[in-house]
């Protein structure tokens, strides 16, 4: 089976195992997961864009809108999903058309209203399992939105303002197809203040990091990098080793089959054993992802359990640094995909991880 008939049937087997009619998937993140890296996205920070999937027993619909109708069969929507469009003034007739298509049982969905059922966990499980073809997908990504990082921090300048750092990282991104979801910033005065620092019209400085959330075919690929315009003090090439350690500590607990909590307790420990107890407190400390920039921030409680292939970024910080990348969970160990080789490396328990970019 190709990608589409292998997601179909994995629906239609939860339909029948919990006696629903139809699912009904709603979000960005599920759309492009349905649609193998399909959009229905217009306004970038949506949750829910201009078309959901439909599908049944027997069938599956796109639908939409008049408006979209043509764009999303032309462009998005892979051969398989039948398109269904009416009025964008009359949503009634999708909810009629719904209704007779549901055969009378009750609907899931990923967003569910009007007396929905959530989503059966079995299709959550899938969709953070990725297919070979979304992997592949996946790859290309990342191995993108790095170069696009490593282009922009070449070119970057100390009196370059926040705000310009982020429209260069958002341009490089675009460059590339890449939907620049997010474009953190910390310039120099800022970085060590703010764990999120959100661009501003400071400048960059001797110093500054750059984060990129980027969404292409539905996937996200998240990363952080700093360039230094001066060389680094002792201290600050301390802190930068400490975060990769911890990451380290994550990336050896990430295995399929292992809960989200248990590599947050991973990282607490591993901040204590290198003199940092309690910095966990000031950042969360990543999670899982893939059709959202994070699926699950990962906490001392989460229960939820890693699938194999499942995506995460991992981002331990403290004050002046941080590390972040995208990579895949397996048997093995990790695959890292946001890689652009001519970003300068340190090893870190074996693993390329990125340095610092001193220019």
């Amino acid at each position: 089976m190709n990608e589409l008939e292998t997601k179909l049937a994995r629906v239609r087997e939860a339909l029948v195992k919990h006696g629903l009619g139809a699912v009904r998937l709603r979000g960005v993140d599920w759309f492009g997961w349905a649609t193998c890296g399909g959009s229905n996205v217009v306004l970038l920070t949506t949750d829910v864009g201009v078309a959901e999937v439909l599908i049944t027993r027997e069938d599956a619909w796109v639908l939409t809108d008049a408006i979209e109708a043509a764009r999303l069969e032309e462009e998005e929507v892979p051969p398989g999903l039948k398109i269904w469009s009416g009025p964008w003034a009359d949503k009634a007739q999708r909810e009629s058309f719904v209704e007779t298509h549901r055969n009378g049982a009750r609907v899931a969905s990923d967003r569910p209203v009007l007396g929905e059922l959530p989503l059966p966990v079995e299709l959550i499980h899938a969709r953070w399992s990725p297919l070979p073809q979304e992997l592949e997908r996946y790859r290309v990504l990342g191995r993108d939105a790095a170069e696009a990082m490593t282009e922009v921090l070449l070119a970057a300048r100390p009196e370059w303002t926040g705000w310009e750092l982020a429209g260069a990282g958002a341009e490089a991104l675009w460059a590339r197809g890449i939907h620049p979801a997010l474009t953190l910033v910390g310039e120099e005065r800022r970085l060590p203040l703010h764990r999120h620092a959100t661009a501003s019209h400071e400048k960059l400085g001797e110093r500054a990091m750059l984060v990129f959330c980027g969404r292409r075919h539905g996937l996200f690929a998240n990363l952080t990098r700093f360039v230094y315009f001066r060389q680094p003090t002792p201290t600050e090439r301390h802190l930068v080793a400490d975060v990769a350690r911890v990451e380290a500590a994550a990336f050896d607990a990430s295995r399929p089959g292992e809960t989200l909590g248990a590599v947050y307790a991973a990282i607490v420990k591993a901040y204590a054993a290198l003199g940092h107890k309690g910095a966990e407190a000031y950042h969360h400390q990543g999670g899982s992802c893939g059709y959202l920039s994070r699926d699950v921030v990962a906490g001392p409680d989460s229960s939820e359990v890693l699938q194999p292939h499942n995506a995460v970024a991992w981002n331990p910080s403290l004050p002046g640094a941080k590390i972040e990348d995208t990579v895949i969970v397996g048997e093995q160990g990790v695959e890292i995909l946001t890689v652009d080789p001519r970003w300068p490396t340190v090893s870190i328990e074996g693993r390329a991880r990125p340095d610092l970019l001193v220019r």
